[in-house]
């Protein structure tokens, strides 16, 4: 990296302050998952979507209320069931009586933070309904386009276990979600933590407002800024090229892998202090922003090769550029 293009990306201390303190606020609630709070947070930065899978009670639901409270948030949780309906997620126009005139009610898609829980059991219709929500930022109702608020992000979870009443998420779906995460269980250390943390109270409702919304949106702008150089891009788009060609792969990840793989990158760069972004960035980021574009073949998952060990063998296989010194 030369003095000129060091002279002119900026300055990412402003985003390595706030996320220090997102995370230490979060993790009041959330015990011994800072990888996971990180990932979140790259998420968000991102102005994308996670999708996190996980079995109940491991606390996906906590995690998106602790985010909403730390970054004062409008919040608002959708519990997804067979029969729930698109116009219960978008909001629907009704007659008003009184002032006879046709009325907006928003449904609870217009919020910053959404809870999408148990995504999996809705209808595909309904599922269908957060396409242009998640992708445009944009609800249509009727004939009326409406604009959601900013920042905005949907958190999603399923449970990977009980699939019985379900309809899993189609690939369309699946590729709006910037992340895909898993909370796992605790260590046996971190659930005595939560024991004695939460024996008295909810830590919850103390957690308070690390930023404003306002310069929430400018450090989304800075993100975006992080330099990039010519062979990680290439990297990316080399590891993504690999995922299609791949022996195991039915259907590999689209050019929005790569752009996904590129935000992600940049934003765990700027968290980290750093105004340009290195290979381990891309090499961390890989398995939670491309294991759930793929497809793997009937074959390949029958004998135990998942999405997650295919695109480790693809890490293996692609040459890591050899990092500048700065």
């Amino acid at each position: 990296m030369n003095k000129t293009i060091k002279e002119i990306i900026p300055d990412v201390t402003p985003v390595q302050e706030v996320a220090e303190r997102f995370i230490a606020n979060v993790e009041k609630v959330i015990i011994g998952e800072r990888k996971t709070i990180e990932l979140a947070l790259i998420t968000l930065l991102c102005e994308g979507h996670l999708l996190i899978e996980d079995v109940p009670g491991t606390g996906k639901t906590m995690l998106a209320k602790a985010m909403a409270k730390s970054l004062g948030l409008d919040f608002k949780r959708i519990q997804f069931t067979p029969d729930l309906l698109p116009s219960d997620v978008t909001g629907v126009y009704y007659f008003n009586q009184k002032t006879t005139e046709f009325e907006f009610r928003p449904g609870p898609i217009i919020s910053n933070i959404v809870l999408a829980d148990e995504i999996n059991r809705a209808t595909p219709r309904t599922q269908s309904c957060l396409l242009e929500c998640m992708q445009e930022q944009q609800a249509t109702v009727d004939i009326e386009t409406i604009s959601l608020p900013r920042p905005f992000l949907v958190i999603a979870t399923q449970n990977p276990v009980e699939l019985e009443g379900t309809f899993p998420l189609p690939e369309a779906q699946l590729d709006r979600f910037l992340l895909k995460i898993k909370l796992g269980y605790p260590s046996r250390e971190g659930e005595a933590t939560i024991l004695l943390r939460f024996q008295q109270t909810n830590p919850l409702g103390e957690l308070a407002s690390v930023v404003e919304k306002t310069k929430l949106l400018e450090l989304q702008k800075l993100c975006r800024q992080v330099y990039v150089e010519d062979s990680l891009r290439d990297y990316i788009v080399a590891i993504t090229g690999a995922t299609r060609t791949h022996k195991n792969v039915e259907l590999g990840a689209s050019p929005r892998s790569s752009l996904a793989l590129q935000l992600a990158s940049q934003s765990l760069a700027a968290i980290r202090g750093r105004n340009y972004v290195i290979p381990d960035d891309i090499k961390s980021l890989a398995v939670p922003v491309l294991s759930h574009r793929l497809v793997a073949k009937t074959k390949a998952q029958l004998q135990g090769h998942d999405t997650e060990n295919i695109i480790k063998e693809v890490m293996s296989s692609v040459p890591v550029p050899v990092e500048e010194k700065i």
